[in-house]
């Protein structure tokens, strides 16, 4: 007996189910209907869990593509026959029971990528392997930006950090953050001013660094055109962009740069008064079921996304440190196991599975404290959401068959 539950990892999941039962207990706190269906979404997800527990490793390799197929299938047919949530056509409504295709897409994009880089063809440093690896990242990321769904899209940038730990160059991240800026700064700059700011950075920095650098003065010039080129289409359409968003979707943006009490009957109403409920909650909290903004339920749907702030005014500073605690000792966990894995499908498996938490965690926090817009994502295993607790329960089950696997191997 001692033989079989050796390999499992059990603080990973003493984590998971830790976070998802404080989770429940908060969802609870909101609305008792919404807690009771969370605790069923956990069983049936720990159930199914424990199914895939079960299954063989070799299994998700050799199905990796099957379950891609059927992840694009899916994200592809709610286009055509999936139902409209915040403005979004990114759910399947079949009687009571809603499904996220794009929970499910996660884990199967991760298996085809796994697979992918741990085929023999596989070469980080070549541009083909490297360019068939951002397709099978982006063709989800098309269907889900058909949606619109951008909430989901950001998180997609998860499996740059697998790649990342693959050997694909940091570059990448810093060009992409560079282009993020451009597009957010140009919305309120002229295009001309930014313009003609890098065309002198880029002349300064050419003259200073003219006798440190062997420069080929042809690729050089044409580096700079191009670099020049993109930069300023980036910064001419950025306003265009902008204007033709959806009204709430603008909404969100300008509540960063203006604050929140200047747009509090639309778009700042949700951080206005989750922000309220967050500072009220001071260092130990009001206690369980005693918060007022809660009770009053101030912030709509303050269950899913919003989940957050009924921690701040109902265990205060205290219980939200735990809360962030919690969440970086699971994602620093499987970061670790990940690490330790002599596959490279277990691998990348568990740097998908951690940086997709991570970047979950990062931005709900984030937009519930108002440092990022309001984007709909959900914190992951305690907002409530069946797809959303189903999707990385499933996940983290299949790293753990992996880990086990891996752990026994060596026993």
């Amino acid at each position: 007996m001692n033989k079989i539950f050796r390999g499992i990892d059990w603080l990973m999941l003493f984590l998971y189910l830790f976070i998802a039962l404080f989770g429940i207990a908060n969802i609870y706190s909101v609305d008792s209907s919404s807690g009771t269906k969370q605790l069923i979404w956990l069983l049936i997800s720990l159930t199914l869990g424990t199914s895939t527990f079960l299954v063989r490793p070799k299994f998700f390799e050799n199905f990796a593509g099957l379950f891609y197929i059927l992840g694009l299938f899916l994200l592809a047919g709610v286009l055509f026959f999936g139902s409209y949530v915040n403005g979004a056509k990114a759910w399947y409504r079949i009687g009571g029971f809603s499904l996220q295709p794009v929970e499910l897409a996660k884990i199967s994009t991760a298996l085809m990528l796994a697979n992918y880089i741990d085929s023999p063809n596989f070469n980080i440093k070549n541009n083909q392997s490297l360019a068939i690896s951002f397709l099978i990242i982006f063709i989800p990321i098309v269907l889900i930006l058909l949606q619109p769904d951008v909430g989901s899209i950001l998180v997609f940038i998860a499996y740059f950090i697998a790649l990342y730990r693959e050997g694909m160059t940091g570059w990448l991240f810093v060009i992409g953050f560079y282009f993020l800026l451009l597009f957010l700064v140009s919305i309120w700059i002229p295009s001309w001013i930014i313009i003609l700011i890098l065309a002198s950075f880029i002349i300064a920095f050419l003259f200073i660094f003219r006798k440190k650098i062997r420069w080929n003065q042809q690729i050089n010039i044409l580096f700079i055109i191009i670099f020049l080129s993109i930069s300023s289409l980036v910064s001419i359409c950025s306003p265009f962009i902008f204007e033709n968003l959806p009204k709430h979707q603008k909404e969100r943006i300008l509540v960063l740069y203006e604050g929140e009490r200047k747009y509090r009957d639309t778009a700042g109403y949700n951080l206005l008064y989750s922000k309220t409920a967050i500072g009220s909650g001071g260092f130990w909290g009001k206690g369980y079921k005693q918060g007022s903004v809660t009770a009053g339920k101030f912030v709509p749907e303050q269950q899913t996304d919003y989940i957050f702030c009924t921690v701040g005014e109902e265990w205060g500073f205290v219980g939200c440190t735990i809360l962030i605690c919690l969440y970086t000792c699971l994602i620093a966990r499987i970061y670790y196991l990940a690490e330790t894995q002599k596959s490279a499908f277990s691998r990348v498996m568990g740097y998908s599975l951690a940086s997709i938490l991570f970047m979950h965690f990062l931005i709900n926090i984030g937009m519930v404290i108002g440092l990022f817009p309001t984007v709909g994502i959900p914190l992951p295993f305690f907002s409530y959401g069946g797809s959303s607790l189903l999707g990385f329960s499933l996940f983290i089950f299949i790293f753990l068959r992996l880990n086990y696997s891996d752990r026994n191997r060596l026993i």
